[in-house]
């Protein structure tokens, strides 16, 4: 099977040697994501808003590996404070609210950046 590597040109992917997602046939996997765009953090301080660009994050590698949020079937979401998951939830709920993939929501110890209040994954599958 082919292996497509979709990247979004961070120097992180090089340094840490990953991907931004891999599709392998019909299965893809987003990388943990965060609210970081070339143009810096969006949102700092907003859990909401913060989700909500990270979804988008998703959204674009997904769209680069030829899915869309459609085909995703499992999300994880990695919270620096749990006791924000109302505002990470709506928005959560706002973009997969009639996908509804599984979903795993924990709270961490911290992020790469302390700025950083969400981090999340996602699976999707075309077909």
């Amino acid at each position: 099977m082919t292996r497509q590597l979709v990247s979004t040109g961070g120097p992180w992917e090089a340094k840490i040697g990953y991907s931004r997602a891999v599709r392998v046939g019909a299965h893809i996997a987003v990388s943990g994501s965060t609210a970081m765009t070339p143009s810096g953090l969006v949102g700092k301080g907003d859990p909401y808003a913060q989700t909500i660009q990270t979804l988008k994050t998703i959204e674009a590698a997904l769209q680069q590996a030829g899915a869309s949020l459609a085909n995703v079937v499992r999300t994880r979401i990695y919270m620096a404070n749990i006791d924000q998951w109302q505002e990470v939830g709506r928005a959560h709920g706002e973009v997969f609210g009639t996908i509804r993939p599984a979903t795993t929501m924990v709270e961490v110890k911290r992020l790469i950046d302390p700025d950083m209040l969400v981090e999340i994954e996602a699976d999707a599958v075309i077909g």
